[in-house]
């Protein structure tokens, strides 16, 4: 398993350490621990969740340099994806985790000290409320989330936390183009421009990923994100 996945790993330029793969080994397991009982994650055999929890966060290589990004906020991270993999393999990093569910915050608290990771900061809370917060507003140069929102909404929740030249990348997979062309007006008032957009194939997987990359050109308005609830059920248009 452990050979396979450093396979996948050369393709996108990433050799691990033996403390970074015993890192994610026991990030595996506390995930397995935690998941009899609380819902973490669906998929639980030890191949499925290396090839789609930890390669697939880690593709985001293929759209950005992490090695010239300092501070990252995930939204909506859920089990730590993709923001513990990405500071597993980028030590360097300042992250930043936001859940909205305070037990998986309890879980991330515990993988953190777990595995010895510095400089990780989790926060229990609505993106919308602390987007609104100047210790987090317009403070990271790159914010991911995997969550599962519309474009339009995840841009509400995300934008306003990147740095004027800062950049906001979206896990997206399936036929994106209709939703991306419908988003395009959101992203514009909160300050963002679609930059690119980078499809594969995870290597040796028949898993397709999509990355939307959005670059922050102007200050968000004040008045976004709007209150809590509000980005979900009214998407800007």
């Amino acid at each position: 398993m452990e050979n396979n996945f450093l396979n996948q790993l050369k393709e996108l330029n990433i050799e691990l350490s033996d403390l970074q793969l015993e890192q994610f080994y026991k990030y595996y397991e506390l995930l397995i621990e935690w998941n009899k009982v609380m819902n973490l994650t669906g998929i639980t055999d030890v191949d499925e969740v290396y090839e789609k929890h930890f390669l697939d966060s880690l593709a985001v290589v293929k759209a950005i340099d992490l090695k010239k990004v300092n501070w990252m906020i995930d939204i909506g991270t859920g089990a730590g994806f993709p923001g513990i993999p990405l500071k597993i393999v980028f030590p360097h990093l300042k992250v930043v985790l936001l859940d909205s569910l305070k037990k998986r915050i309890n879980f991330l608290d515990a993988v953190v000290n777990e595995l010895g990771l510095i400089n990780v900061t989790t926060i229990h809370g609505r993106a919308e409320d602390y987007a609104k917060d100047i210790k987090y507003r317009e403070k990271f140069d790159l914010c991911v989330s995997r969550a599962v929102s519309n474009l339009s909404t995840l841009s509400e929740y995300c934008l306003p936390y990147v740095r004027l030249g800062g950049v906001f990348i979206s896990y997206k997979s399936g036929i994106i183009e209709g939703e991306v062309e419908e988003s395009k007006k959101a992203i514009k008032i909160l300050g963002g421009r679609i930059n690119d957009i980078i499809k594969l194939q995870l290597p040796e997987t028949e898993i397709n990923r999509s990355f939307v990359k959005i670059k922050k050109k102007e200050s968000t308005g004040k008045k976004y994100p709007r209150k809590a609830g509000m980005p979900a059920k009214e998407p800007l248009k």
